[in-house]
């Protein structure tokens, strides 16, 4: 493996620590282009080496108590069904219709963390809302949706998903910021084992390859999480838009040009 590539496994981690998403915008590109690795290959072996590095990742945030349970479990039941298919479709739908998909989707995700707040909320109500977590029925129903449609958004581009997860956590489920991202890493796991299986038997996989890839992402990802317990939520909101925009404005130029 290459130095680039180490040093992409390593940046996959830290932004996986950090925002609780990005790892497949990064390992995905690192495959295609400097791997060489087949794109319907390097889209499966992305979801595999994610799945494994948002796991430990996902823990580092459990101990330190921001990962919602239930919100994991609801998310993450329905989005295994919507990634599963998703990713049979994918094996079927042009890369330039995944990626260009992608990265539309990543722009809207953008403006949804930059939108400001409503000027007519109080900051006594939005302390409130922020503590009222999403646990009614209702609700859960609309956390359920969101995780199907997301899981057959994941498994159709390949990558976690952790770009829709999180605005969806923050803004549906009203998740603080730093807690969204926990949780986002934990649905991602679970969701990237499902798209995993779903390209498996239909496209080759290089096991050793993922494996060191995974070894050294995993390693980004410890210090991708000290990094985001330094940082406030409102930094990290808007990092996380800003990081999404620049990657999506890449692949699109990449696919027009």
């Amino acid at each position: 493996m290459s130095l680039s590539a180490l040093i992409a496994g390593l940046f996959t981690g830290i932004v996986l620590g950090i925002f609780g998403s990005g790892g497949s915008i990064i390992t995905t590109p690192a495959l295609l282009y400097l791997l060489s690795v087949e794109p319907k290959s390097a889209i499966a072996m992305s979801l595999g080496i994610v799945a494994i590095t948002a796991t430990i990742t996902a823990l580092q945030h459990w101990f330190k108590g921001n990962v919602n349970l239930k919100i994991t479990a609801v998310f993450g039941l329905f989005g295994i069904v919507g990634t599963y298919a998703g990713a049979r479709l994918g094996v079927i739908t042009p890369v330039v219709v995944q990626l260009s998909i992608f990265a539309l989707v990543m722009y809207a995700a953008a403006w949804k963390m930059l939108k400001p707040a409503r000027p007519h909320r109080s900051a006594g109500a939005a302390v409130v809302e922020a503590a009222e977590v999403c646990s009614g029925g209702r609700c859960l129903v609309h956390v359920a949706v969101h995780g199907i449609v997301v899981g057959a958004l994941t498994g159709l581009v390949g990558v976690g998903g952790g770009f829709l997860i999180v605005p969806a956590l923050v803004l549906l489920s009203r998740l603080p910021m730093k807690q969204a991202i926990g949780t986002s890493l934990a649905i991602v796991s679970i969701k990237s084992y499902a798209g995993f299986a779903g390209y498996m038997g239909d496209v080759p996989i290089d096991y050793g390859l993922m494996a060191v890839f995974t070894a050294v992402a995993i390693a980004g990802s410890v210090v991708g999480t000290r990094f985001a317990h330094r940082i406030s939520g409102d930094a990290l909101k808007r990092g996380f838009a800003i990081f999404l925009m620049l990657v999506a404005t890449y692949i699109l130029a990449n696919q027009i040009f």
